[in-house]
C-alpha cells in the first residue's frame, strides 16, 4: 500500500512523516522545506500486521491549482500516480485555512484520511472540535494526532488499513475547475470557500477571541519590528557563536582532539620503522592530520546547529524572515528569497533548491546565484580556525560573517537590479507566523545528529579523498620524484597552485599553500582546513586550548605568515567565492540555464575577490597608514571582474526576455 502525504504548509506533515517512518527529514517554520516528495516505510510498532506500507511525503499545498514549483510536484502526483490513499494533514487550529485543500483531494475518488494535527494545542488555544461532526461530513475518516508527540499514529494507520480500496466520494458538490474558464474557477473557488465556512461553523467552538491581543502578538510587535528586528538578530546570533565557539564548543572540542591525538600516535606506533616514509606521511600527515583538522571542529559546530535548531523550533527563525522580507524587495528579490537564504546556514545545496518556489524566473536565478553567500556548515570550520589562530576565539568574528553574507546579498541584489533595469519586487510574501513554544530539546539533538552525521560522512569521503591528494601532489614532482626538502615550490601542487596565487597578492595572501586551499574548497568547503594542515604540516592546530594561548602572534599564524588583516581577507574570500561543486550543480538545476549559471559563478567569484581585496588594502591602510603589496593591480582586477559581470548579467537578461516574448 502506498500513502500520499499531503497538506497545507506549517500543519505538521514532516513532523508527522518523520514520526511515521522513523526518517529524520528537516522539518521548518515556512512553506519550501520540503521541496521535492521523500518516502520512507511505516515503522514496524505502527504496522501491526505486516506488509510494506510507503508513505510519500509531498511538499506543502494550499490548493491541487499550482501556485508554485512545490505545489506543482503535490498536484502531480496525487492526480497522475495515483497512491492507494491519502492521509492529509490538516491543522486542528486553523481549520478554515486547511479544509479547502481536503475538499479538492476528496474529488479524486482516492481514499483519504484526515490528519487533525496539532490537537494537543486545542485546549491551550481554547479551541473544540467535533471531531464525528467533520467526520461525517467530510465523509472520510478523522483522527486526532499530535505529530510532535507521536500521539494518534496507530489509529492513523489503521484507518488508512479501513478505507484502503474503497472509493472517496466528495461532500462538496460543486462546479469542476475548468482551468481556462477564469468566471467557472472563481465561482467554484467561491463555493468551495461557502462550504469551508459553513463546515468551520458547525463543527469548531472557540473560547477565545481571535480579535484579543495575545502576548504571541504582543512579543512580535517587538521581536518582528522593522526596526528593532536587526539588532536583536544580531544580539542573538552573536550569543549563539559565544556558546559555540566560545564557552560550550572548545572544551568538548579538546576533549575529541585528544582521542585524534591518541589515535595519530597508535597508527604511527604501529607503521613502525620499515614502513616507507611516503606511505606513513601520506597515512599520517595526509589522511589522519588533514580529516582530523576538520573534525576537530565538529563539536564547535554540533553546539551551533542545536543552538540554531533550538530557535528554529521556538518559532523565531520565521520571524526573522519577516523582518528581512521588505529589506529584500527593495533590492528586486522576491519575499520568499529569505527562506532559501536562511535554509542556506545548514547547507547551500537544500537552500538552492529551495528557490524554486519563487515563480518570477530572475527573481529565482538571482537567489539562486545569492543564496550560497550565507556562511553554511561547511563553512563554519574556516571561521572557527581563523577566529581561533588570529581573533582569540572571539564570537564577534563569526557573527560579522552573517550579517557581511546579508550586506553582500542585498548589495548584489542590487547590482543585479539595475544592470538588469527591473524596480523593487512586487510580489506579496505571505506566510503563517508559527506560535512561539518551548523548543524540543529532543528535536534540536536530532537535528543536530543529523547534520553532524552529514558532516562526518563529507571527511570521510570527498575530504579524505581530497586531502590525500594533495598530499601526494605536494609530495610528488611533475616527473613523479619525491621532492626535496625545501623544494617544495617545485612539487605538482605548487606548479599549479603558483599563478593563482599570483592573481591574490593583491589580496594579502599571495602563497601557493593558500591558494591550494582555496582551490580544495571549491571540492568542499571543509577542504580548507585540512588542505592547510597538510601544505603546512601543522598536525596540532586543531587543538583549542592552543589556539587560544597562540592567537595573533603563535606558532600557526607564523607558519601561514598572514597579519591579522590578510587572515581575515582571506577568510571572507573562501566564504564569498563559489560554493562546493555540489551547491553549484544544485544552481545549475534550479536556474535552468547555463548561462545565468556561469553569469552566477563570476558574480561569486568577483564578489568574494573584491570583499577580500577592500578588507586587505583598507585594513592595512588603518593598521600601517599605507596600503598592502598590490594596489593598483588589485584595482585594475576589480574593475575588470566588474565589467564582465555587467556583461554577462546584462546579456543573459536580455536573452530571457527575448525567450519570454517568443514563448507568449
Amino acid at each position: 500500500m502506498r500513502i500520499a502525504h499531503a497538506g497545507d504548509p506549517n500543519s505538521g506533515k514532516t513532523t508527522l512523516f518523520n514520526a511515521i517512518t522513523g526518517k529524520i527529514e528537516h522539518v521548518g517554520n515556512w512553506p519550501g522545506v520540503t521541496i521535492a516528495k521523500k518516502e520512507g516505510d511505516v515503522r514496524k510498532a505502527l504496522n501491526r500486521e505486516g506488509g510494506m506500507i510507503r508513505v510519500v511525503d509531498l511538499p506543502g499545498a494550499y490548493s491541487l491549482s499550482p501556485f508554485t514549483t512545490e505545489e506543482s510536484i503535490t498536484s502531480e502526483f496525487v492526480r497522475n500516480e495515483k497512491p492507494d490513499v491519502i492521509i492529509n494533514i490538516v491543522d486542528a487550529t486553523n481549520l478554515s485555512r486547511s479544509l479547502f485543500f481536503t475538499t479538492q483531494l476528496l474529488e479524486l475518488s482516492i481514499p483519504v484520511v484526515v490528519a487533525l494535527n496539532k490537537s494537543d494545542l486545542l485546549d491551550k488555544k481554547g479551541i473544540v472540535i467535533n471531531r464525528e461532526v467533520l467526520a461525517k461530513k467530510l465523509g472520510c475518516p478523522v483522527v486526532e494526532t499530535a505529530s510532535t508527540k507521536g500521539h494518534g499514529l496507530p489509529e492513523l494507520i489503521e484507518q488508512a488499513r479501513i478505507v484502503y480500496g474503497d472509493k472517496q466520494t466528495a461532500p462538496f458538490t460543486g462546479l469542476s475547475s475548468s482551468n481556462k474558464d477564469q468566471a467557472v474557477d472563481d465561482k467554484v473557488k467561491h463555493e468551495r470557500f461557502t462550504f469551508v465556512e459553513g463546515l468551520v461553523k458547525d463543527v469548531e467552538t472557540r473560547k477565545v477571541a481571535s480579535i484579543k491581543q495575545t502576548r504571541q502578538d504582543a512579543a512580535d510587535r517587538v521581536v518582528a519590528h522593522r526596526i528593532l528586528g536587526i539588532p536583536i538578530f544580531a544580539a542573538v546570533i552573536y550569543f549563539v557563536f559565544s556558546l559555540s565557539q566560545t564557552y560550550l564548543g572548545p572544551p568538548l572540542a579538546d576533549y575529541l582532539v585528544s582521542w585524534i591525538d591518541s589515535f595519530y600516535e597508535y597508527i604511527g606506533g604501529l607503521m613502525g620503522a620499515d614502513v616507507s616514509p611516503i606511505l606513513s606521511s601520506l597515512l599520517l600527515d595526509g589522511i589522519i592530520g588533514g580529516v582530523g583538522a576538520v573534525m576537530g571542529f565538529l563539536p564547535l559546530i554540533m553546539v551551533l546547529f542545536f543552538l540554531l535548531a533550538l530557535l528554529e523550533d521556538s518559532g523565531y527563525m520565521a520571524r526573522v524572515a519577516v523582518v528581512m522580507d521588505r529589506h529584500l524587495k527593495r533590492v528586486g528579490l522576491s519575499g520568499r528569497s529569505i527562506i532559501p537564504m536562511v535554509i542556506g546556514t545548514g547547507c547551500a545545496i537544500p537552500g538552492v533548491m529551495a528557490t524554486r518556489t519563487i515563480r518570477d524566473d530572475r527573481q529565482r536565478r538571482t537567489t539562486a546565484m545569492l543564496t550560497p553567500f550565507m556562511p553554511c556548515g561547511a563553512k563554519l570550520p574556516i571561521i572557527a580556525l581563523f577566529a581561533g589562530v588570529f581573533f582569540g576565539d572571539a564570537a564577534w568574528v563569526g557573527t560579522s560573517m552573517y550579517f557581511v553574507a546579508i550586506l553582500i546579498i542585498v548589495i548584489s541584489a542590487l547590482i543585479v537590479q539595475r544592470i538588469t533595469n527591473n524596480g523593487p519586487a512586487e510580489s506579496y510574501f505571505i506566510m503563517e507566523l508559527p506560535d512561539y513554544r518551548l523548543p524540543s530539546l529532543k528535536r534540536a539533538t536530532v537535528s543536530m545528529f543529523s547534520r553532524a552525521k552529514a558532516f562526518i560522512i563529507r571527511a570521510a569521503t570527498i575530504i579524505l579523498l581530497c586531502n590525500a591528494a594533495v598530499h601526494l601532489m605536494q609530495t610528488f614532482t611533475w616527473s613523479f620524484q619525491v621532492v626535496e626538502p625545501g623544494m617544495e615550490g617545485t612539487s605538482i601542487l605548487a606548479t599549479i597552485a603558483s599563478p593563482f596565487a599570483f592573481l591574490l597578492i593583491p589580496l594579502g595572501f599571495g602563497a601557493w599553500q593558500l591558494a591550494a586551499a582555496a582551490i580544495a574548497g571549491l571540492i568542499a568547503k571543509e577542504n580548507v582546513v585540512g588542505a592547510l594542515a597538510v601544505v603546512y604540516g601543522i598536525t596540532n592546530f586543531i587543538d583549542t586550548e592552543e589556539l587560544a594561548l597562540l592567537s595573533g602572534a603563535g606558532e600557526v599564524a607564523e607558519v601561514m605568515g598572514l597579519t591579522s588583516v590578510a587572515a581575515l581577507a582571506y577568510l571572507v574570500f573562501n566564504l564569498f567565492t563559489p560554493p562546493c561543486f555540489a551547491a553549484i550543480g544544485a544552481m545549475n538545476a534550479e536556474m535552468d540555464s547555463r548561462n545565468w549559471l556561469w553569469a552566477g559563478i563570476g558574480l561569486q567569484f568577483g564578489v568574494g575577490y573584491t570583499v577580500a581585496y577592500f578588507v586587505y588594502q583598507v585594513g592595512t591602510l588603518i593598521t600601517t597608514g599605507s596600503f598592502g603589496t598590490g594596489v593598483i593591480p588589485g584595482l585594475l582586477g576589480v574593475a575588470l571582474i566588474a565589467g564582465v559581470i555587467v556583461y554577462l548579467v546584462r546579456r543573459n537578461d536580455h536573452k530571457s526576455r527575448v525567450e519570454l516574448k517568443e514563448a507568449v
